[in-house]
């Protein structure tokens, strides 16, 4: 319509330019109509082209219609979930409808879809459908309605890597003509995915963070309770007789001591495995049991180190 518009415009150009020449003579009337001609010409060879539709970028035949493959560094099921949020998010990204801006919006998750073969090499499948869609933009040579469809295939590849696939075509509802995929809208969701599976992998990180750090200030606050129990406990011995409080202290010291096995272990900053190493404990070295649990014994070590140490690393004093 702007192509038309423009024409017209050149027309009524030319037209003006003539009849509005001062000079009466043939020859001056001739020159002035080639002036006008030349004119249009440069103008429709300049601006028309800033009429057409936008600039789309070059993409070869053999290009369309190849899909989108990768190798994800997430287990299966985080994979599914990405998937599933994207599948049931009603948006089809890296295309647009022939007036519209953006993305396409109103898909649909569907169980299945006609508008693909028949998948038979295994993993879970998902579809996003979209019917009425007009002329997707990245779809070669779409210009009428009809449907537009995605298909993700999650197949493992093992305990820590997955693999997705996505595939997307448009079929027009009259001709029933499928028109083949560039490679954008495929390209668009994936990424869609993957910023999903980020998104749950810093949620997870930082949930890890957030318990580590309660079991350590967990750890900290038994840790000053149970040495707060034993000042009182130590100040009321001494209020006891001199024999009696020694008999005490040596009762209390076999009691709460304990002597490191061979070959060494470590003192842990919180009791569990992957907690880090505060300092490393040689066999012999003795340490006072402040914190008893089922597998681990809060210890304050000779240099006045607390930590963590597991139960089957220590044995009584000889």
């Amino acid at each position: 319509m702007r192509q038309i518009a423009g024409w017209k415009a050149f027309s009524r150009l030319s037209v003006a330019t003539v009849t509005s020449c001062p000079f009466a003579n043939r020859q001056a009337r001739r020159n002035c109509f080639e002036i006008a001609v030349f004119s249009s010409l440069f103008l429709i060879t300049v601006v028309s082209p800033l009429y057409g539709r936008e600039h789309k970028r070059k993409v070869r035949t053999e290009d369309y219609g190849l899909g989108f493959s990768t190798e994800i560094a997430s287990p299966e099921n985080e994979v599914l979930k990405a998937v599933e949020a994207i599948v049931n998010d009603g948006v089809i990204q890296g295309s647009k409808e022939y007036n519209k801006d953006k993305f396409i919006e109103n898909a649909r998750a569907e169980s299945s879809s006609p508008l693909f073969p028949e998948w038979k090499e295994g993993g879970k499948i998902y579809y996003k459908v979209r019917t009425g869609v007009l002329a997707p933009l990245n779809f070669k040579e779409s210009k009428d309605e009809g449907t537009l469809a995605v298909r993700y295939v999650v197949q493992s590849k093992d305990a820590s890597k997955t693999i997705l696939r996505i595939d997307a075509v448009f079929v027009e509802d009259f001709h029933r003509t499928a028109h083949p995929s560039d490679g954008s809208v495929e390209n668009a969701e994936s990424q869609e995915i993957q910023d999903h599976i980020d998104a749950i992998e810093a949620e997870k990180k930082q949930s890890e963070q957030r318990d580590q750090e309660r079991q350590e200030q967990l750890a900290r606050e038994t840790l000053k309770r149970n040495r707060e129990a034993d000042e009182a406990s130590a100040l009321a011995a001494a209020q006891t007789s001199v024999q009696t409080m020694d008999q005490h202290l040596a009762d209390l010291r076999h009691r709460a001591e304990r002597v490191v096995r061979a070959p060494g272990g470590q003192l842990k900053s919180a009791p569990f495995h992957s907690a880090t190493n505060v300092k490393s404990l040689e066999a012999g070295a003795e340490v006072v049991i402040l914190i008893v649990t089922p597998y681990w014994y809060g210890v304050e070590t000779t240099d006045g180190k607390h930590g963590w140490v597991n139960r089957g690393q220590l044995e009584p004093l000889p």
